[in-house]
C-alpha cells in the first residue's frame, strides 16, 4: 500500500510538472527562434538598404559593418550586386531563395528544418532602388517597391541557438526530476504515516495469530482506524475474557470429572477383592474397564479442550532434545513388546522448531502412543527428520497394518478409532489433538503409506533462526 501511494503521489506531481513546465519550455523555444529571426532579419533589412544606395559612402559602410557582423556574431554575410564596392564581399549560391529575392524582390527565410531548425539560418533580402526618396520606408519593409540591384544573405550557424535549446531544456528535466525526488521522498514519509495505523493493527493482529491475545493497537490516526482500532481492541477484551473463562471451566471439569472417576475405579477394585462369585467378578471387572474406558475419554477431552484453548505464543525449541527425551520415555514400554524405536537425524542436526512450551511433547506423546497401539509385537518404529527450506519435518514411521484412503479422511476426526492390535481401545482424540496442536503452531501433519507397509505420520512445523552465540 505504501508503494502504491509512493507511486499516485509522483505521478501526480509528474502530470503538475508536466502540464505547467513543458508548455513553459515550448514558449520559449519559440521566442528564442523568433528574436534570432528579428534579430537577423532586421540586421539584413538594414544592410540591404546600404547596398541599394550603391554610393561610396554606403558601400563603405556596408563592408564595414559585414565584417563586424562576421567577427562578432556566428553570421555570415553575403552580397550580390552591381556596385564595384561590394565585390570582396562573399557571394551567395543560386537557389530559389535567392531568385526570390532578385527576380520577385521577396525576403525568404530558410531555418533548414521544419521540427526546430536546422544547422543554419539564412536570411535572403533584397538590395532596391528606390523611387520615392522622401517617402521613409516601415520597419521591416525596404520601402516603396523599386528597381531590384542585388541582395543581401546571412547565413547564421544555430550552434549557439542549440546550447541554449539544451539549456532550457535541459534545466528543466533537472528541476523535473529534483522536483519528483523530492516528491517520492515527501511521499514516503506521508505515505508511512498514513499507514503507520495499519501497520500497528497489523502487528496487533500478528501476535494475535501467535496466541498472544493481550496485545492491543494504539487508537491514532484517522476517524476511521481510530474506529477500527477500538473495535479490534474490544473485540480482544472480549475474547480473552472468554479464554480465561474457558481455562477455568477446563480446570474445574479435570478436577470435578477425576475425583469421581477415580473413586468409583477404587470401589470397584474394592468390591472386586471382596467378592469370590466369578459371574460378580466378571461384572465388576466389566464395570472397571468401563471405568477406565471413561477416565481415558474425559482425560482425552481435557486435553483436546486445552489444546483448543492455548494461548501460549510459539518459542524456539529444540526439536531434537525434545524427541530424544520422549523417546527415552516410550522405550520401556516398547521394551515389554520386543518394540524397538529408533531416532534418525544426522548427530550434529540440532534444529530449533517453533513451537508452543508443552504442545511438542504432547504431539510427540499422542502420535507414540498411536504407533505402539498398531505396532506388532517385535516390529519397529523410526522417527526420521528431514530439513526442507524453512520447515522441518518430523516423520514417525510404523510397521502395523497401516490405513486406506477413507480411514486417513477420517482420521483426525473426533472419537474416530482405527484398529490396534493390542486389544486395548483407544479415545479417538490422539490424532485429534494432534493436528490442532500443529495447526496452532501454523504446521501441518498429514498421513501417509509408509515405505515396506505400516503408516507414516509426517508433521512439518516452521523452523526457526538458529540462536547466536555469545
Amino acid at each position: 500500500m505504501i508503494r502504491q501511494l509512493i507511486r499516485s503521489y509522483v505521478l501526480l506531481v509528474a502530470v503538475a510538472i508536466g502540464l505547467f513546465t513543458v508548455p513553459v519550455a515550448f514558449t520559449l523555444t519559440a521566442q528564442l527562434r523568433d528574436d534570432t529571426q528579428l534579430s537577423v532579419t532586421r540586421e539584413a533589412t538594414t544592410m540591404a538598404l546600404l547596398l541599394g544606395n550603391s554610393d561610396d559612402a554606403s558601400c563603405q559602410a556596408l563592408e564595414e559593418m559585414a565584417s563586424a557582423y562576421g567577427d562578432e556574431t556566428p553570421g555570415e554575410v553575403q552580397t550580390t550586386a552591381t556596385a564595384e564596392c561590394v565585390a570582396d564581399l562573399p557571394r551567395p549560391e543560386r537557389n530559389a531563395a535567392l531568385y526570390r529575392a532578385l527576380e520577385e524582390g521577396s525576403s525568404t527565410t530558410d531555418w533548414g528544418s521544419s521540427v526546430i531548425w536546422g544547422p543554419r539560418l539564412v536570411v535572403t533580402v533584397p538590395a532596391q532602388v528606390r523611387r520615392v526618396v522622401d517617402e521613409r520606408p516601415a520597419y521591416g519593409d525596404s520601402g516603396p517597391r523599386g528597381t531590384v540591384v542585388g541582395a543581401v544573405r546571412i547565413v547564421y550557424s544555430t550552434d549557439g541557438l542549440t546550447a541554449r535549446l539544451w539549456a532550457i531544456w535541459g534545466f528543466r528535466a533537472a528541476l523535473a526530476v529534483i522536483v519528483l525526488a523530492a516528491a517520492a521522498g515527501i511521499g514516503a514519509v506521508a505515505a508511512r504515516r498514513l499507514t503507520r495505523p495499519l501497520r500497528q493493527l497489523n502487528d496487533m493482529a500478528s501476535k494475535f495469530s501467535d496466541g498472544d491475545l493481550t496485545a492491543r493497537s494504539p487508537v491514532t490516526g484517522p476517524q476511521e482506524t481510530q474506529t477500527l482500532a477500538r473495535t479490534l481492541n474490544q473485540g480482544a477484551e472480549r475474547l480473552d475474557t472468554l479464554i480465561v473463562a474457558q481455562r477455568i471451566f477446563v480446570a474445574d471439569a479435570s478436577h470435578q470429572l477425576r475425583t469421581p472417576l477415580t473413586a468409583l475405579r477404587l470401589s470397584l477394585d474394592n468390591i472386586a477383592d471382596g467378592v469370590n462369585d466369578e459371574f460378580v467378578k466378571e461384572d465388576v471387572e466389566q464395570a472397571t474397564a468401563e471405568v477406565v474406558r471413561m477416565s481415558r475419554l474425559v482425560n482425552g477431552l481435557l486435553v483436546l479442550a486445552r489444546a483448543e484453548a492455548k494461548v501460549a505464543v510459539a518459542e524456539p525449541l529444540p526439536l531434537r532434545n525434545v524427541i530424544e527425551e520422549r523417546l527415552s520415555v516410550w522405550r520401556p514400554a516398547a521394551d515389554e513388546r520386543g518394540i524397538t524405536i529408533t531416532l534418525r537425524a544426522a548427530a550434529a542436526d540440532r534444529l530449533l522448531v517453533l513451537a508452543s512450551p508443552g504442545s511438542l511433547e504432547q504431539i510427540l506423546d499422542n502420535v507414540l502412543s498411536n504407533a505402539l497401539e498398531v505396532s506388532p509385537d517385535m516390529g519397529a518404529i523410526t522417527v526420521r527428520l528431514e530439513c526442507r527450506g524453512d520447515e522441518v519435518e518430523v516423520l514417525v514411521l510404523d510397521e502395523g497394518p497401516g490405513m486406506g484412503d477413507a480411514d486417513k479422511a477420517r482420521a483426525f476426526d473426533r472419537f474416530w478409532r482405527g484398529q490396534g492390535l493390542t486389544g486395548r481401545a483407544g479415545s479417538g482424540l490422539g490424532l485429534a489433538v494432534v493436528k490442532q496442536l500443529v495447526t496452532d503452531d501454523s504446521g501441518t501433519v498429514t498421513l501417509r503409506d509408509a515405505p515396506g507397509g505400516g503408516l507414516c505420520v509426517a508433521i512439518s512445523l516452521r523452523a526457526a533462526a538458529p540462536r547466536s552465540g555469545g
